[in-house]
């Protein structure tokens, strides 16, 4: 029988030397020892070896640290994926700061409302968005110093604030030890899209980045020999947390900024991809361009796909060039994935293809990683498993969030009843899988990003020619969704599509315009609310029909 008294002695007596804190920045550690000389970061003509990206990484802390950057104070960073911002990660939290990665697609208004709210000091930020840096800069609350990363295709320009290169240059490449005093202290902050008002700050810990990485790596087969693909956008839950994963391995970073299909495809090739993540459009953009040129991978290529439901044509056409496809599911607020579609290879692999799509195109199972996920109804009772009826995702684990930064309210609400509630309506099949068959709030997810139908139609309203409007998303192979705006116009007034758009592109980032408009009358019920079940039901029909 275990005694008591002597555990805690133990623990009295040895607990420094057989716990550490849980942080990711161990990983760079390992593999700066491990694996020195080998290739770790690749981006456009540069090529860093682990100990090159670690003396690079110690530089940019120890001139954050001279910035005057203490523990727990935050640093934003404004860029698409490149060597810094991958190498940012680490640089801030090595200097006890804590991370802040802003979706570059979002407005100026937006990103300063965020760099506010977080209460950032420093701003790195890509040359490609000088200009909405320097509109923004004179009103901002906090930054107090701007550091620019170099384009690889914007050279043009003023520049602004403090060059990257040079204040690497200028700092110090003494390693520095790991600053972690508490592992449920704050590693990152990652925003939500503002799908239900202005953006959220999901507060992502040491102890939740290192349990979810470790299972990104277990779960995607990683190991020192893979080579991972940066299509998914790093500023979303520091990139699914494989920013950390594939340098827990001492595999492989391949850094691209933009998703163009030949050269992508080329650079798979060339650099022996093994691994990627990305939204559906991303697969099909790639997978076209290889049919088209009747083009296969010689082995296969590991993809994690999210972002929006994907359809099975998307999983097929991409399996019929070689990738093959797993489904996961999660937010921002449980760091990116939190289930997976796990595959069954006695019982799947010789089923027609058409059939195997079907079943990779559900959301499936919690990660290995000590996660819980239950669909429950309104009572929070589990629903039965049987594939028709719905309830709600809700979850518990180690990658679900702290709280909301500076949102005690939301926090309360979001965690109701000791679960972390998902918003996303679902289904258990049998076989205990998951698969979302709805949205609860109105959200649309568009090329793995999320719109907020009530922010669009708020703006949409404003228009004088416009008397009332609704924003749905409209099912799409490419993309999952598009934005579709349904709106009414007042009496006597006229306007286009492309006028509507304009007006939308002054006031939203891009990927909220509406990409289809259509006049017509707003079918409301009779207490007053917009009968959205009844536009989305027309265009899955309309789909059908095409």
């Amino acid at each position: 029988m275990l005694d008591r008294k002597e555990l805690e002695l133990a623990k009295q007596k040895y607990g420094n030397v057989t716990t550490n804190p849980l942080t990711p920045l161990n990983f760079l550690k390992r593999s700066e020892l491990v694996f020195p000389n080998k290739k770790a970061v690749i981006y456009q003509n540069k090529t860093f070896t682990y100990r090159q990206f670690a003396e690079r990484i110690y530089r940019e802390a120890n001139g954050l640290k001279k910035l005057g950057i203490e523990y727990g104070d935050r640093v934003a960073m404004l860029s698409r994926n490149n060597n810094v911002l991958l190498e940012s990660f680490y640089g801030i939290s090595m200097a006890g700061g804590v991370s802040v990665p802003l979706n570059f697609r979002l407005s100026a208004s937006e990103v300063a409302y965020i760099l506010d709210h977080s209460e950032a000091r420093v701003l790195l930020f890509e040359h490609a968005f000088t200009g909405a840096v320097k509109e923004i800069a004179p009103r901002l609350e906090t930054v107090k110093h701007f550091i620019e990363i170099d384009s690889a295709d914007k050279k043009d320009g003023d520049y602004f604030g403090i060059k990257y290169e040079e204040f690497l240059s200028n700092s110090s490449p003494d390693p520095l030890d790991v600053p972690v005093q508490d592992e449920n202290d704050m590693l990152s902050i990652c925003y939500t899209s503002g799908t239900t008002g202005m953006p959220k700050g999901c507060v992502h810990t040491h102890r939740g980045t290192y349990l979810n990485a470790l299972g990104e790596a277990l779960e995607s087969h990683l190991s020192s020999n893979s080579a991972y693909l940066w299509t998914l956008p790093m500023f979303h839950c520091q990139g699914w947390c494989f920013a950390w994963a594939v340098t827990a391995v001492g595999a492989k970073h391949v850094c691209i900024d933009a998703v163009r299909a030949e050269p992508v495809y080329n650079l798979m090739i060339q650099e022996k991809i093994t691994n990627l993540c990305a939204a559906p459009t991303v697969y099909t953009t790639i997978a076209d361009y290889m049919k088209q040129n009747n083009y296969k991978f010689d082995k296969r290529v590991f993809g994690y796909i999210a972002g929006a439901p994907p359809s099975p044509m998307v999983i097929g056409l991409a399996e019929n060039v070689g990738f093959d496809v797993h489904q996961v599911y999660g937010l921002t607020e449980v760091y990116g994935p939190h289930t997976i579609c796990e595959w069954h290879s006695e019982e799947w692999d010789d089923l027609p293809l058409a059939d195997r799509a079907k079943l990779k195109s559900r959301q499936g199972v919690p990660y290995a990683t000590c996660t819980f996920v239950r669909v429950v109804d309104d009572d929070m009772n589990d629903i039965p498993w049987d594939g028709e009826t719905r309830g709600e995702i809700v979850m518990r684990g180690n990658n679900v969030m702290q709280w909301y930064f500076k949102e005690h309210d939301k926090t309360e609400e979001a965690f109701r009843g000791g679960w972390f509630h998902s918003g996303d309506a679902a289904v258990i099949h049998p076989d205990g899988y998951i698969e979302i068959v709805d949205r609860i709030k109105d959200i649309i997810i568009t090329g793995g990003e999320n719109v907020s139908s009530v922010e669009v139609e708020n703006v949409i309203i404003e228009h004088p020619a416009v008397s009332d409007v609704a924003i749905i998303g409209k099912p799409d192979e490419k993309w999952g969704e598009i934005v579709k705006a349904v709106i009414q116009l007042a009496p006597g007034e006229s306007v286009t599509k492309e006028e509507i758009q304009q007006f939308c592109r002054e006031r939203l980032a891009g990927f909220k315009i509406p990409r289809e408009v259509e006049f017509n009358k707003i079918p409301r019920t009779a207490t007053g609310k917009i009968q959205k079940n009844v536009l989305k039901q027309r265009e899955r029909e309309l789909v059908k029909k095409s």
